[in-house]
């Protein structure tokens, strides 16, 4: 039998929990014209933005670049959060400033070492869902269109 599900803002907190925790690891779903794309990165939680750091000629950077949104999967099947965002903006890790202090703090990896072909994704969620089993599914969603709907 499975938990009591919990509250919304139980749920709300527990995500945010998630996004600032160190060394948040997430699936990155992205796609170009055709072809999805998904790899595993590390998150940053940033002044209610998620991002990401990776080489500008990846998949993932060029994929953002043409459609701008990608899905986040945090967690596992039975813990899972689900985060439709878009791409706010690129910022070379050179000249993340505050973004990099940030990325570095939360993660075991400061991409401001790899050089000048890394870039921080700037995301902005659009959509948060999040549930834990079956009992969950209902009201899953708590932000849609950027607002948290609790």
């Amino acid at each position: 039998m499975a938990d009591q599900p919990r509250s919304a803002a139980q749920r709300k907190a527990d995500v945010l929990a998630k996004l600032s925790a160190p060394v948040a690891d997430v699936w990155v779903a992205t796609a170009d014209a055709g072809e999805p794309y998904l790899v595993p990165l590390t998150a940053s939680w940033f002044e209610e933005r998620i991002v990401l750091a990776t080489d500008k000629n990846s998949p993932t950077a060029r994929n953002l670049a043409a459609c701008g949104t990608a899905r986040l999967a945090f967690g596992g099947t039975r813990d899972v959060v689900l985060v439709d965002v878009r791409l706010e903006r690129a910022v070379p890790v050179a000249d993340g400033g505050p973004i990099g202090e940030a990325y570095a703090a939360q993660n075991d990896w400061d991409p401001r070492t790899a050089g000048d072909a890394y870039l921080f994704l700037i995301l902005r969620p659009e959509r948060i869902q999040a549930w834990r089993e079956l009992n969950e599914i209902a009201g899953r969603t708590l932000m849609r269109d950027g607002a948290w709907l609790i």
